[in-house]
């Protein structure tokens, strides 16, 4: 007889690190809500992911204990879920439990009644009771003779939590007009939040908000707000100064638990670190500061080594905090005797004082671990040694080397390496975006790569878009997970940026199809936006009957802005009328509510300018340096309605291009001599083609 549950067959990394438990586990399933409804039972759902600390602090607590799972098993059917593989059913029952509990997160843990409504929710539940909490099982057993001795009070609350989803994501807020000052509230909104002491926004937790920098950058770029370039700019020099930053792997951490972000929540996600790449090179390429390329390529040493599968193109979706239940975060930290066992005197004298290692850390569980942050600067720590800045940075570099190696001998956090459409899509977009601006090949080949493998394996015209491309060691999915808006929006803006990397017109016509397809599948054509999950066909499970049509940076970017944005990215090439009525229209559902989102509305933001701003398009034609040199002129400063793409003269024929770009380049006449040229066009209106740098820049002036 099988020691596993039936979590056994399933290919999630997170569901089957819950095969051997004790709970009868179901995967989400008609089959399983089936079963609640023959034997009359209510549903304990438990939403997590790998990456999770406290999800597999619940499981060893309270899901590999027997006695409890005996609970379970008697009185529900467990139903167990991947956040990050089922985002759909993720987000209505985040919903939901902030409805009832007025918190939401993971685990999510929550009952529902045999056709999936949810009665009663939270998040960690300790086994037993404590810190004033009641206990697991307790919980269980009151509800369990809720049930059977109260069930219309239970039922009654489902109804009224499943009001709730609907209401609370139908966000329906036309009014008031699609103005420049409504993207002027949101950049008050943030700067008024702004920490200037620390960077970021707010106090503690402190989270990234990448589409909120960038919305920052662009606005002090074009209009030279410095309150916004000062909120931006400081931001990201905190965070990379910061515990949130890796300084000897790259790449950052999820979030910061405290305000100076210094103490991070250890996981690493694929989502964040491709946004904030952006960041990092919209920074450099506006601000022209040399320590934003410096991150922006450390970052892609760590992915390149840890979160891409370098043969075949993909990224895997995150790195784990720990590495058993009884650490936190201690492959990344380290104790002043740690240090001291892998450096010399010297080193650690310098890099004691510039990464603040010291007797007494920063970490609960052990007060000696020390987050490796810089306190210090490089000129500060030669001062207080009196050395050169020369001879600190040396040894700061033989220290970087002696702790990495040192690290790699510590066991490793898993790596979760299963490859998401939509993550995947917004790596592709990152790393096109970094080779163009730092002039890179290798991160240009991968993302090429990457968006080749998601087309041909995840997408056809008639299935549609697969949401998950591959599973951790290539597990065989028992059932195909469709994909959800973000999928379609953000791999169409991969697309889009292939196009303008290579111009190879495969990828413009993909990004015509992925988008032609978001709106057959997702545009709600009565009351105007998407929806995040396709009209549902046959029985619907669970709360998947609300329907939703996302707004708000979660932190990913929202499904309905980054939609409309694609869309008008595609309008801007195509000529496209409907592409651009279906993007304004969605902009304006939001129009009337969107202020109060603040920080949370970045996406929005930008999709708001691409609208209100003509796309701005720079076309170097050519293949020498001098084409180059143009091309790199052109993509000085991030603006996010602006363009540059560089093609080769065999490009330039009207079967070759974008119907927008057809009718106007073949015909020019410098096409015939061997000088390379560019072309500015903004709107429907181009300038006349020219050699001249200075000219070029003259043009660009207004951009």
């Amino acid at each position: 007889m099988s020691s596993f549950n039936s979590l056994e067959h399933a290919a999630s990394s997170y569901l089957r690190s819950a095969r051997h438990q004790p709970v009868q586990w179901h995967e989400w399933s008609p089959e399983a809500f089936a079963l609640a409804a023959r034997e009359d039972k209510p549903i304990l759902l438990d939403i997590g992911a790998v990456w999770c600390h406290w999800c597999h602090v619940m499981d060893r607590e309270s899901y590999e204990d027997a006695t409890l799972a005996q609970v379970i098993n008697e009185h529900y059917i467990a139903v167990k879920v991947d956040r990050d593989e089922r985002p759909d059913v993720d987000s209505r029952y985040q919903a939901a439990i902030s409805a009832i509990s007025g918190q939401g997160g993971w685990p999510l843990t929550a009952i529902l009644t045999p056709d999936g409504r949810p009665f009663f929710g939270g998040t960690y539940f300790p086994r037993d009771d404590r810190y004033g909490r009641p206990g697991f099982e307790r919980v269980l057993l009151t509800l369990a003779d809720v049930w059977k001795t109260k069930r219309g009070d239970a039922l009654e609350t489902a109804g009224s939590v499943l009001a709730a989803i609907e209401h609370g994501e139908s966000f329906s807020g036309r009014g008031g007009s699609l103005g420049i000052e409504l993207i002027d509230k949101l950049i008050a909104s943030a700067v008024n939040q702004f920490d200037v002491s620390n960077g970021g926004f707010g106090t503690q937790p402190k989270f990234p908000h990448p589409a909120a920098l960038d919305l920052l950058m662009d606005v002090a770029a074009r209009t030279g707000n410095e309150a916004a370039k000062q909120a931006a700019v400081v931001t990201l020099q905190k965070m990379a100064a910061g515990g949130i930053y890796d300084h000897l792997g790259g790449g950052f951490h999820r979030y910061s638990v405290d305000e100076r972000w210094v103490v991070p929540h250890f996981e690493k996600m694929l989502y964040d670190n491709a946004e904030l790449l952006k960041n990092y090179v919209h920074a450099f390429q506006t601000f022209v500061e040399p320590e934003f390329a410096r991150v922006a390529k450390d970052m892609m040493r760590w992915m390149d080594e840890w979160l891409t599968d370098r043969e075949r193109g993909g990224f895997y979706a995150s790195q784990d905090a720990d590495v058993s239940l009884d650490d936190d975060g201690d492959y990344f930290t380290w104790t002043r005797e740690e240090a001291a066992a892998v450096l010399t005197e010297d080193e650690l004298a310098v890099a004691g004082l510039y990464f603040d290692i010291g007797e007494m850390g920063d970490m609960h569980h052990n007060p000696k671990k020390n987050v490796l942050h810089v306190k210090y600067s490089v000129e500060d720590v030669a001062q207080r040694l009196s050395r050169s800045v020369d001879e600190v940075r040396a040894t700061l570099a033989l220290a970087y080397k002696k702790l990495y190696a040192a690290r790699l001998e510590r066991p490793t956090p898993f790596i979760d390496k299963t490859v998401y459409a939509s993550w995947n899509a917004l790596g592709v977009s990152a790393y096109l975006e970094a080779a163009h601006v730092l002039q890179l090949a290798s991160p240009r080949e991968f993302a090429l790569k990457t968006l080749n493998r998601i087309l041909s394996e995840g997408w056809s015209n008639e299935s549609g878009l697969a949401h998950v491309i591959a599973y951790t060691d290539d597990k065989p999915a028992r059932q195909r997970v469709a994909g959800v808006l973000d999928d379609y929006a953000f791999l169409t803006h991969a697309c889009v940026d292939a196009w303008q990397a290579t111009g190879d017109v495969r990828y413009y016509n993909a990004a015509i199809e992925i988008g032609d397809a978001m709106i057959a599948r997702f545009y709600d054509a009565t009351g105007g936006g998407f929806f995040d999950t396709e009209v549902p066909k046959g029985d619907v499970l669970g709360a998947l009957v609300a329907r939703r049509k996302p707004l708000q940076d979660t932190p990913t970017p929202a499904g309905n802005p980054a939609a409309a944005a694609a869309l008008l990215r595609l309008e801007a090439l195509s000529g496209r009328e409907d592409f651009r009525e279906k993007a304004e229209d969605t902009l304006e559902h939001f129009g009337g509510v969107v202020e109060h989102f603040g920080l949370y509305a970045g996406t929005y933001g930008l999709a708001l300018e691409r609208l209100l701003l003509p796309p701005i398009q720079v076309v170097v034609i050519g293949e020498d340096e001098h084409a180059h040199q143009m091309a790199a002129m052109a993509t000085a400063r991030y603006a996010v309605n602006k363009s540059v793409i560089a093609l080769h003269r065999e490009q330039i024929t009207a079967a070759n291009l974008p119907p927008v770009l057809a009718e106007t380049l073949p015909a020019l006449p410098l096409l015939k001599d061997q000088a390379s040229f560019a072309v500015v066009c903004r709107g429907n209106t181009c300038q006349p083609p020219t050699s001249d740098a200075e000219e070029l820049l003259k043009e660009l002036s207004g951009v």
